[in-house]
């Protein structure tokens, strides 16, 4: 027997839907509007106590904004929440209450917004301003690497680390403007004492254009950029930065190597046509050692060995380890070192006699020396290049585990007891110590901002070889980094906090 089909009874729509609003919860508490900071609470517990605030009729907001009248952490250590609220460009911090979860939860129990005890609020312990300052939410935040402190402490690793990617993949395209944007935006996040929460927090901050913007919207909405996905899963930035791990082989090497349709090292080793330079062959060769990061214990082991070098051919010598580990890291890429004899001229031989000892000692399995071609008379320069003038060697010992406290840094199962680490040696002369000591030292990032602040700020330029004022005419002395930190006016940054 045919049965007609049952049609479901339409419900009358309320005029909000009609109006195209979805009501959620009925707002009972109009005069309070919650924002609850994600840090130390997390996104699913901030997820469940947000509908749990807004089923009892309170309004909590999902961005933080002027409108906002009370602020709820669970962050414990109020100098950080501080530091990140006053960097969020808020107009109206200094009326937001700014609360312990514990006047969440109270509220939660009574039904509605419990009156603010003392025991409630997180005070703020950064320094107030003297009476008449004008208010400010951000600290300025210098255009300069050489004007920040940046220490090895990253705030804002999930920027930085895109920006990275982003600049590594403009420079192998030979896009040098974008490439530049993008590590000077991730040098002044790094500089940020607190974490970048909300886009807003950026307005004030230097060298943030439109596409750094962008970039770091995505990652805040969604926890990662599809433009940094895209390029990692490239198979040409793939392919070059396998290349150019290699000792000795460059962006133009590598991307000659792809064009040929070259895509692993075996396809290079397999290649009748490709000969390799020394360099590159002692590359592939200690690739498994080279390529492999090298620990700051390992590095203090490599200095008593260059030490013991030293001062056995000159006792007057002053060795000195710059580069990252100066910086206070505690992996790097080398081992880079300064040396000089307090007598000038004396050191016009000298890596060729610490060459001599290391080969001596059977620990010297490669060796780049390039004399030096330093000549006052060509300076000032006004054109940076990237390498000094100055002798200098490149070197891979051999450095035995025995010699290293803790051990070496070597792949599980390596049963060899030593490993081979790139070791670099310069030798300025003993007048030109304070330039190089500071030039070698790095970041790349702070050294560049450096020059740039000498040229635009101060009209002088400065390399790894001299300061001159073009306003005088002249050479300006440095004994010290302080010295030229003091002749350019700048305030003194100490090695571990130009980590830009």
């Amino acid at each position: 027997m045919f049965q007609a089909p049952v049609v479901p009874r339409l419900r009358k729509r309320s005029r909000a839907v009609e109006a195209g609003i979805q009501r959620h919860e009925e707002v009972k508490f109009e005069d309070v509007r919650l924002y609850l900071v994600e840090k130390k609470m997390g996104r699913s517990r901030r997820s469940f106590l947000t509908q749990l605030a807004r089923s009892k009729g309170f309004i909590v907001d999902d961005i933080l904004s002027d409108k906002v009248t009370h602020v709820v952490s669970e962050d414990s250590q109020a100098s950080s929440l501080w530091a990140w609220l006053n960097g969020c460009g808020l107009k109206n911090l200094p009326m937001m209450q700014v609360l312990d979860i514990s006047w969440f939860t109270d509220s939660m129990g009574a039904g509605r917004p419990v009156a603010v005890e003392s025991r409630h609020l997180i005070q703020d312990t950064l320094p107030t301003l003297p009476e008449g300052s004008p208010p400010t939410a951000v600290a300025t935040v210098s255009q300069y690497a050489c004007q920040r402190r940046t220490t090895i402490e990253n705030n804002n690793k999930i920027f930085t680390d895109a920006f990275e990617v982003l600049a590594e993949s403009y420079e192998f395209n030979e896009n040098e403007g974008p490439c530049l944007a993008f590590r000077r935006a991730a040098s002044v996040l790094k500089s940020l004492p607190w974490a970048v929460e909300c886009l807003g927090a950026t307005e004030d901050l230097p060298c943030l254009g439109d596409h750094t913007k962008a970039v770091m919207e995505e990652i805040l909405l969604y926890g990662r950029s599809l433009q940094v996905e895209s390029i990692l899963s490239n198979e040409r930035y793939q392919t070059l930065k396998l290349f150019t791990s290699v000792f000795g082989v460059g962006p133009k090497t590598a991307e000659k190597w792809y064009r040929r349709g070259l895509r692993s090292f075996s396809d290079i080793l397999a290649e009748p046509s490709i000969q390799l330079n020394r360099m590159q062959q002692t590359g592939f060769l200690h690739y498994g050692d080279i390529s492999r990061a090298v620990s700051k214990a390992e590095a203090r082991a490599l200095g008593n060995i260059i030490d013991e070098a030293v001062h056995a051919i000159t006792p007057d010598a002053i060795l000195a380890l710059t580069g990252g580990f100066r910086r206070g890291k505690e992996f790097g890429h080398d081992v880079d070192f300064i040396v000089t004899a307090l007598e000038l001229g004396k050191e016009e031989s000298l890596l060729l006699d610490i060459i001599d000892r290391l080969k001596h000692h059977g620990i010297l399995l490669y060796c780049d020396y390039q004399a030096s071609t330093f000549d006052i008379s060509k300076l000032p320069s006004h054109r940076f290049e990237a390498m000094d003038h100055f002798a200098k060697c490149f070197l891979i010992l051999r450095l035995e585990g025995s010699q290293v406290d803790g051990g070496l840094n070597i792949a599980e199962g390596d049963s060899r007891g030593w490993r081979g680490v790139r070791v670099d040696l310069v030798s300025p002369p003993v007048d030109r110590y304070a330039y190089a000591l500071l030039g070698w030292t790095g970041s790349r990032q702070f050294e560049r901002d450096l020059r740039r602040f000498a040229r635009s700020e101060k009209r002088m330029l400065l390399d790894n070889h001299a300061l001159y004022d073009k306003r005088k005419k002249e050479f300006l002395a440095a004994t010290t980094e302080k010295d030229i930190f003091a002749h350019l006016g700048l305030e003194y940054i100490e090695p571990w906090q130009r980590n830009a």
